[in-house]
């Protein structure tokens, strides 16, 4: 192990982490954190998860480490863990990108167990911490990176720090106007303000088209065993959900147009989904197909299809990444054949929400059948009348 390396490494990302002084709303949650368990952060490539790490590295100048696996080379991460602690009296330690160490459970597990050190890590993948043989439930708290809501994108870009807004309070118009005046902001978080790096990369399309290359090359055959000869059907899948309308992908349809099972398809779309590359939204009801739908997370589509051409699409996917960002429960609504129905039922406590998403002319007409409910029509304008509520609020 060249702890010479791993010394020079750390003092460079302390002076980056000092760099970045604002700092995401998940900043704080982390730093309440008490207790023996170790942290994940988990979430997109690209979301923020190694400023934030380097960010925690400068705010615990004198206990803290961090450790980027593929920059050195390392004897497993419990042994590197050991050895910086007895020799430099390190007890907090930022592993960045964990799914990188093939034995990260159980080298985690042997960290908790022997050593007296907290360890906040960092993945680009959703982990399981329950599906190993050494379960991590009791052991690891994740805390969830998401990339921007439009309210953290405005904090950020904008220096305003707006008050956060629930689904009640769209339907009770409870806002303000400076929320309001913010629908000028709203187009270029669509076509890619929600990730951090755009903070410093106006265009974003050719960062992500490498992000989701090395997501498909590199993230999702350590995590899903998958064959050489796999990799480009993952591409040909992206492709063909990238072009296509959300209402026709689901298992079925990716089966018979990339002439692969519907065992596979499901295999890849899952392993899309632990990356953060796809959602899929299951329907509502229990008499219904439990195929989901399957949208592409935000911006995603914009590698395949111009903003024009996708924004149908697009406005349904920021839907679903707010909902994501405000841990909101939502599934889909199908329609019986020629019927008109609203897009999803969101569940908030002890509320259901029935929602319609998009564009300026949308109507009232898909809510035949749910008189009675919470009925909403999130709409890209800025009209406020009847159930009418401008789209870009649910991003507060």
């Amino acid at each position: 192990m060249d702890t010479t390396t791993i010394l020079q490494l750390n003092e460079t990302a302390r002076a980056q982490g000092l760099a970045h002084q604002r700092k995401r709303f998940a900043f704080k949650k982390i730093l309440d954190e008490t207790g023996r368990h170790q942290i994940g952060l988990v979430g997109p490539r690209g979301s923020g998860k190694t400023v934030i790490l380097k960010q925690l590295l400068a705010h615990y100048p004198d206990s803290a480490c961090y450790l980027t696996l593929d920059a050195v080379d390392s004897p497993g991460l419990f042994q590197t863990i050991q050895n910086l602690h007895e020799k430099y009296k390190f007890t907090l330690f930022l592993v960045d990108e964990i799914h990188h160490e093939k034995q990260y459970a159980r080298e985690l597990k042997k960290v908790y167990d022997f050593l007296d050190v907290r360890v906040i890590f960092s993945s680009s993948v959703a982990l399981s911490l329950h599906e190993t043989a050494y379960d991590l439930s009791r052991r690891v708290n994740l805390v969830f990176i998401n990339p921007f809501s439009f309210r953290e994108y405005l904090y950020f870009t904008k220096e305003l720090d707006l008050s956060a807004l629930s689904v009640n309070q769209l339907l009770e118009q409870q806002w303000d106007a400076l929320h309001l005046r913010q629908e000028i902001h709203f187009e270029n978080f669509l076509k890619g303000g929600l990730f951090p790096f755009a903070l410093e990369e106006p265009n974003i399309l050719p960062l992500l088209g490498n992000i989701l290359d090395k997501i498909i090359t590199s993230d999702i055959p350590l995590i899903g065993r998958l064959l050489t000869d796999e990799i480009p059907i993952l591409h040909r899948m992206m492709r063909f959900i990238g072009f296509a309308p959300p209402d026709g992908i689901n298992y079925s349809s990716l089966s018979n147009n990339l002439k692969i099972t519907k065992y596979k398809a499901e295999q890849y779309v899952r392993l899309l989904e632990q990356a953060f590359v796809l959602k899929c939204v299951m329907p509502a009801g229990t008499n219904v197909m439990k195929e989901p739908k399957i949208l592409m997370r935000l911006p995603y589509r914009l590698l395949f299809q111009p903003y024009e051409h996708a924004i149908g699409a697009i406005r349904e996917e920021f839907f679903a990444e707010m909902m994501i960002c405000k841990g909101i429960s939502f599934n889909y609504l199908k329609s019986t054949r020629g019927a008109k129905t609203p897009d999803y039922l969101v569940h908030v406590d002890t509320e259901t929400y029935v929602i319609e998403i998009g564009g300026p002319g949308k109507g009232r007409e898909q809510f035949k059948g749910f008189a009675g409910k919470k009925n909403l029509i999130l709409a890209h304008s800025n009209e406020t009348t009847g159930i009418k509520r401008p789209l870009f609020l649910i991003g507060f």
